[in-house]
């Protein structure tokens, strides 16, 4: 349900609301929040909720540090896990300077932004994210230990499978939180994880992906696990993937579809520093279903893009290589972007990769593009594309390859 700022006023105190948790994330999507009282909503909604900056990386100096939250109402979602009486739920937020302009580092609005501009160009894309996870047990004190949940693998089930249970109490709490988790399953690595989403626009998706992450550590945790959205979190076994489904709309096969995923190929280079922002992200990269190279196939799960098998308008791209340590509000800003630009300027799509690159030979593999080998490499692309300076604030740019 999409709430106003006079219905979420009215559902607090229906529900005995007692804490509002405003949300927002900094550049690399680490989630915070700052809550207040129910008698504070009609002035945050009406002039926001100031914060100190400066105490967030990349966010403002000690002078002139303060920014405004301002909520947004039809993002409002019980938080399940706290107590029913004197309850607590959330919304997530815009962030502006004291005088109203839209602050620069706010990537849920560079994201905003992104959408318009596609639906002022008539297209409207969609996402669906898939990302996986381990659970790692606790010591006697709560402290994480190096040792996964379960020795299984992919789609065991209980009483090997020592997460399964934790699946079925994140999907119960995301639906009723109004979040649509579409399946669960054991991954391949030890105490590893999926849980899928079904598709959702391009702000529902980002928001829900932020939302479940926080489900996730929050529900493990209270079940004596840890769990670790790192890229790579055991040598020799599997990394995290955060694997986007992106469709677009008016769907044309030859028109719209290939050549957004034309333009996605044509950036992806540039872009790995966002969707791969850890020096860890390329330990995971071209080993265990993970991509290497630039490339693009049907069903093919060694490619960089795969087409799953779908029609009309059903019809999608899953982007495989960023991991969960990707901002989700900058990978799909930049997706979008990229997309556009394949359509728009009519890029062709490449030949498919139709052969698994994991067993292909040196021959072979040497015809096709790599994706960045390290972090380094990444941001060097990304500091020398036209196509990141127009869609990246220079401010993130910077702070993402460890200038500031």
């Amino acid at each position: 349900m999409k709430y106003t700022p006079e219905e979420v006023i009215a559902y607090t105190k229906e529900e005995d609301v007692k804490f509002i948790r405003i949300a927002f994330c900094d550049v690399f999507g680490n989630q915070k929040n700052i809550s207040i009282m129910p008698d504070e909503l009609p002035r945050a909604f009406s002039d926001g909720i100031a914060f100190d900056a400066s105490a967030i990386k990349g966010f403002g100096a000690e002078v002139k540090s303060d920014l405004l939250l301002h909520p947004e109402a039809d993002t409002l979602v019980p938080l399940p896990w706290r107590p029913e009486h004197g309850s607590v739920v959330q919304m997530f937020a815009t962030i502006t300077y004291p005088d109203g302009t839209p602050f620069e580092c706010d990537t849920r609005n560079l994201l905003k932004k992104a959408i318009a501009d596609a639906k002022k160009a008539g297209y409207e894309f969609t996402f669906g994210a898939e990302e996986e996870f381990y659970l790692f047990l606790l010591d006697e004190n709560g402290k994480v230990t190096d040792i996964p949940c379960d020795n299984v693998g992919y789609m065991d089930i209980a009483p090997d499978d020592h997460g399964e249970n934790v699946r079925r109490e994140v999907c119960l709490t995301l639906e009723k939180m109004g979040i649509r988790p579409e399946s669960s399953h054991h991954e391949e690595g030890p105490g590893q994880n999926e849980i899928d989403f079904r598709y959702a626009g391009a702000l529902e998706a980002a928001d829900n992906t932020m939302i479940f992450q926080r489900v996730v550590k929050t529900i493990a945790n209270s079940n004596g696990f840890f769990a670790d959205f790192s890229p790579k979190p055991l040598k020799g076994a599997p990394g995290n993937g955060f694997h986007i489904n992106i469709s677009v709309k008016p769907f044309s096969e030859n028109d719209t579809f290939k050549k957004m995923i034309a333009g996605i190929l044509a950036n992806v280079k540039e872009m790995s520093a966002f969707l791969n922002p850890r020096e860890d992200s390329y330990q995971r990269l071209g080993k265990k279903k993970a991509p290497g190279y630039i490339t693009w196939s049907e069903q093919n799960r060694s490619q960089l893009i795969r087409i799953p098998a779908a029609v009309g308008e059903y019809r999608r791209a899953e982007l495989r290589s960023p991991d969960p340590s990707a901002n989700p509000y900058l990978a799909f800003t930049l997706i979008i972007r990229a997309a556009l630009e394949g359509i728009n300027k009519g890029l062709s799509l490449p030949a498919p990769a139709d052969i698994n690159l994991y067993t292909a030979d040196a021959a072979t593999l040497a015809k096709y593009d790599k994706l960045p080998e390290s972090f380094d490499k990444a941001c060097k692309a990304a500091r020398e594309s036209d196509f990141i300076k127009e869609n990246i604030p220079e401010k993130i740019l910077k702070i993402y390859c460890r200038e500031i």
